[in-house]
């Protein structure tokens, strides 16, 4: 197929031939049929592959993993039932207890405290660091035990743009790989593989599925990381695997072995799998994520130069505004667009923010971002409201900001619902 992108989003994944229906089908069955004892005993083994029991993998989950992996430029991919699951799963196919890692600061709040709260008590230990960080300060936060960094492309909400060549070359320099979450611009607008990135992870329920349906999570492995020349390192994936007779999964799968580990060891103890039914919707969103992540970007441009040009706001955030401080890295991972999420503040400060916020008529406030329809969030009087004005600086939330997610409406709509609101 050719290696484009909106081709692959139309046509990827599903291959149907004689006879089969033309739209991916959902394989609503957790179970699998064998004629013999002995076919489903290697699929068991792992020396065949195919479908047992949904937990592992589905006929459904599997096409639309396909897709996201074409898209991205992988060599395998898995779904999870979020993108909270895909971040954990991506990292503790690797880490264990007593092992590090180096994480962004600026990460969505909810892998902070993944990363920060819920592996710390499972004994593994997390720096993170600030995504501006000096190469040689970042050199300093390694240890022996450092098994991988991990970052977002473009950080929910403050909108920072990873520098993905400084942190791999950082990462490859002491031999782990570099994870990316690359929620906010989807492999339309970046592939994080391009620039020395090993693994990418995905929210889907945001831009992928882009109507708010169904939550979801993806994992896809370039295939590029060189597992056994740091063996050491990795006995997971180096190292005989005893619950499965002593399979090594870097020398038996090849490139395939991260995400084959994953899914027979992670998936099948945890157990984070997505329904078909919404693995079928997000397939549904994916088939028109070439069209609206322009559209997304060029609304988003419009909406910040208005609020740039507006006497009532106080400061607007977008990699894509020239002026904005990320905007010469956005440019350079991201040429044709970033995302449609942008931040603001309102003079007259969280007060103003709220009552702004009331005032609009469509754009909804809600907890989600990146669909097609616009919304907001503040995120101090919503998400992180039992903060003091303090404690959010610290995090990097300013009282007074306002998470905008411009939708696919009408560029001229939406400016129009700003202005009532901010002049009532």
């Amino acid at each position: 197929m050719e290696n484009n992108k909106g081709t692959i989003c139309v046509q990827g994944g599903w291959k149907p031939t004689k006879g089969e229906p033309r739209v991916l089908p959902i394989y609503q069955s957790t179970t699998f049929k064998y004629d013999t004892s002995e076919q489903m005993g290697r699929l068991f083994d792992l020396e065949d592959s195919g479908y047992f029991y949904t937990r592992l993998q589905n006929p459904t989950n599997d096409a639309v993993a396909s897709k996201i992996c074409e898209l991205e430029g992988g060599a395998a991919a898995m779904l999870t039932s979020s993108g909270q699951a895909a971040n954990f799963y991506a990292v503790f196919n690797i880490c264990e207890a007593g092992d590090h890692f180096i994480c962004s600061s600026n990460v969505y709040g909810g892998t902070f405290n993944l990363f920060g709260v819920t592996m710390k008590k499972m004994g593994i230990d997390v720096t993170f660091v600030d995504p501006d960080i000096s190469p040689e300060d970042l050199e300093k936060e390694f240890r022996p035990n450092t098994k991988c960094v991990f970052g977002e492309s473009i950080s929910n909400p403050s909108l920072v743009v990873f520098d993905f060549e400084k942190f791999s070359k950082a990462a490859h320099a002491h031999g782990v790989p570099l994870i990316v979450d690359n929620t906010f611009p989807t492999p339309i607008n970046c592939r994080p593989f391009e620039y020395g990135v090993d693994i990418v992870t995905h929210s889907t329920t945001k831009y992928m599925d882009g109507h708010a349906m169904a939550v979801g999570g993806a994992i896809v492995d370039s295939g590029n990381f060189d597992w056994k020349a740091h063996a050491d390192k990795f006995p997971g994936m180096t190292e005989p695997d005893d619950s499965y007779h002593g399979i090594v999964y870097a020398e038996k799968f090849g490139k395939a072995g991260y995400i084959t580990k994953a899914t027979a060891q992670v998936m099948r103890d945890l157990g984070s799998i997505p329904a078909p039914m919404n693995s079928f919707l997000l397939n549904v969103g994916l088939e028109t994520l070439h069209l609206r992540m322009p559209k997304h970007c060029e609304n988003a441009l419009k909406v910040a130069k208005w609020l740039k040009n507006n006497d009532k706001v106080a400061w607007v955030n977008y990699p894509g505004l020239e002026g904005d401080k990320y905007y010469d890295l956005a440019q350079k991972y991201m040429p044709n667009g970033t995302c449609g999420v942008l931040t603001f503040g309102i003079k007259g400060g969280r007060e103003a923010s709220i009552k702004f916020m009331d005032n609009l008529k469509f754009v909804a406030i809600v907890t989600h971002v990146a669909d097609a329809r616009s919304c907001v969030l503040h995120p101090a009087s919503h998400t992180h409201r039992q903060m003091t004005d303090e404690q959010l600086i610290e995090a990097g939330v300013q009282p007074d900001l306002i998470r905008f997610s411009v939708g696919i409406e009408d560029a001229e709509d939406i400016i129009a619902d700003l202005e009532q609101a901010l002049n009532a």
